[in-house]
């Protein structure tokens, strides 16, 4: 004999509990998710960046003029996209030294920037 009293099923009120948990979960998970992707672009983005810096620096240690020039600006192509640079040119407490800060942006106004880099350049040896 079987016995109705019973019940071998859920109730409404147990399927509707269940389901709020895994809602509340896979927003969770999806909220933890764009936010990896974020950061994953903006790390993306500062290192395409200071590679940008980088490669000015080294183009301004290539052509050995002193002092470097200061507030020059320029734009390089890079991962697809165009990167906007400018240098300033510091003087420091040793005068056969400049610090040369170069900053990269996105934009041509540089209203935000994305990186800068600073590295010291020391006068070049006279050749005689």
């Amino acid at each position: 004999m079987i016995n109705l009293s019973k019940h071998n099923g859920l109730t409404l009120l147990e399927v509707m509990v269940a389901l709020a948990i895994f809602a509340l979960t896979g927003a969770a998970v999806m909220k933890s998710a764009t936010d990896h992707l974020s950061s994953v672009g903006q790390i993306e983005e500062i290192t395409v960046a200071t590679w940008v810096a980088n490669n000015r620096l080294v183009q301004i240690q290539a052509k050995p003029v002193w002092p470097p020039k200061n507030n020059q600006k320029g734009k390089q192509e890079m991962a697809d996209r165009t990167w906007y640079w400018q240098q300033r040119v510091k003087e420091t407490n040793d005068k056969n030294f400049r610090a040369v800060e170069v900053i990269v942006s996105l934009d041509e106004q540089f209203q935000s920037h994305v990186t800068s880099v600073t590295s010291y350049l020391a006068k070049p040896e006279e050749s005689s």
